[in-house]
């Protein structure tokens, strides 16, 4: 099953092709190409943010209302799918996608028109702060308090994990404003500038060697009341809502089979009886069952219903085949993954084997991660336990 397009779909299409043929420089693509990192290359995000802009296409979800293209889901969709194929940066989720629809829907006229075109600009860059130490899929357990102080909050506390903080220039967390009621009941949703006094990070480096996430410490942190999105106590309902938004996704498929294509190349030497050849094939069937499950979503999506579990699901099925994927890249470069040469690199040393496999031992190392960070495999299967067994 295809995603059936209208002429004017189509006519869309040509347009985002021809800007990514016109725009996006091999520069941006090689730099992009060269990372292991779960949001990419930052500097050629930014980069590709800031032709997008131009174009007015920055906020790819975005209602024109704030300043957005006011895209349907299929030309989300269309352009998605196609940046993809290009192999264009994905935009840095933090702010256009996660973080804009909550003002959207909670900010007030004041706070919308101040941070929305800054978030387009890039002149302003998130970073989320939701898990603490021993706080992660218990998120209602944190621990980080804000105390009212007439006009301000005294933020006082640690996020961990937070993803581009040594980038951001502001950061949205979850705070307890009231530690006498019910987990869930006694938390705020507040944003706060990284360059605040008593704000500071420390960078955490992954098995890959990439230094992707930190841990962000909050020491007596004035932030103004105006900070505060949404009712006080009331953040729990905020930041459900912003999970939609960094769960859910589209293009994966796409994505996915750009990688397939990747190990196809790896493995064309072998013998077709190889174990390997096998093993690959079978994850193919599965991307191929997987993607229609994509076409199927946005179909349901573009007819303007809720996804609901769905979302759940091709979290789970996303995460599982980028791990097989990584493995049987591992595997097809057989000695040559022995040597870490993200760490090689990251130190300016000689590396190891063909340069378009350096990366391979770092993606794998990274992959691990991608059923755990935003919503682990466990929750999610609670999700559709719930959702669509009825347990």
């Amino acid at each position: 099953m295809e995603l059936t397009l209208t002429a004017a779909e189509r006519l869309f299409q040509t347009e985002v092709r021809a800007l990514l043929k016109a725009e996006l420089t091999p520069e941006i693509i090689a730099r992009e190409n060269n990372t292991t990192t779960s949001l990419g290359n930052n500097e050629a995000a930014m980069a590709w943010q800031a032709i997008l802009h131009k174009r007015g296409w920055a906020g790819v979800a975005w209602p024109s209302e704030f300043g957005g293209p006011g895209w349907t889901s299929n030309q989300r969709y269309i352009f998605n799918t196609e940046c993809e194929k290009f192999g264009a940066p994905s935009l840095i989720p933090l702010g256009l996608k996660m973080l804009a629809p909550v003002i959207f829907k909670y900010g007030t006229k004041a706070q919308q028109d101040y941070y929305l075109p800054k978030m387009l600009s890039a002149d302003h860059y998130w970073c989320q702060g939701y898990s603490e130490p021993g706080s992660g899929s218990d998120l209602a357990s944190l621990k980080t308090r804000a105390e009212r102080d007439g006009d301000h909050y005294v933020v006082n506390g640690t996020k961990m994990w937070t993803t581009h903080a040594q980038y951001a220039t502001h950061i949205f967390c979850l705070v307890r404003t009231n530690s006498q009621v019910k987990p869930q009941a006694g938390i705020s949703f507040l944003l706060i500038d990284m360059a605040t006094p008593g704000v500071t990070f420390k960078p955490i480096y992954t098995l890959a060697g990439d230094h992707e996430v930190n841990q962000v410490f909050f020491d007596n942190v004035q932030v103004p009341v105006a900070n505060l999105i949404g009712p006080e106590n009331e953040g729990w309902n905020v930041a459900k809502y912003l999970l939609e938004f960094e769960r859910g996704g589209s293009a994966v498929a796409t994505g996915l089979r750009v990688e397939m294509a990747t190990l196809e190349l790896l493995l064309r030497d072998l013998p077709g009886e190889h174990g390997l050849k096998k093993r690959a094939a079978e994850t193919d069937i599965e991307l191929l069952a997987m993607a229609q499950m994509e076409t199927t979503l946005q179909a349901k999506v573009a007819a303007g219903k809720n996804p609901g579990a769905a979302s759940s699901l091709m979290k789970i099925k996303a995460s599982a085949l980028k791990q097989a994927i990584s493995a049987l890249k591992m595997q097809a470069i057989a000695n040559y993954s022995l040597p870490h040469n993200n760490r090689l690199m990251l130190a300016d040393l000689p590396t190891v084997g063909r340069p378009s496999d350096q990366t391979i031992t770092a993606g794998y190392l990274n992959e691990r991660a991608s059923s755990i960070f935003g919503g682990a495999r466990e929750v999610q299967k609670n999700i559709i336990a719930k959702s669509v067994l009825g347990l």
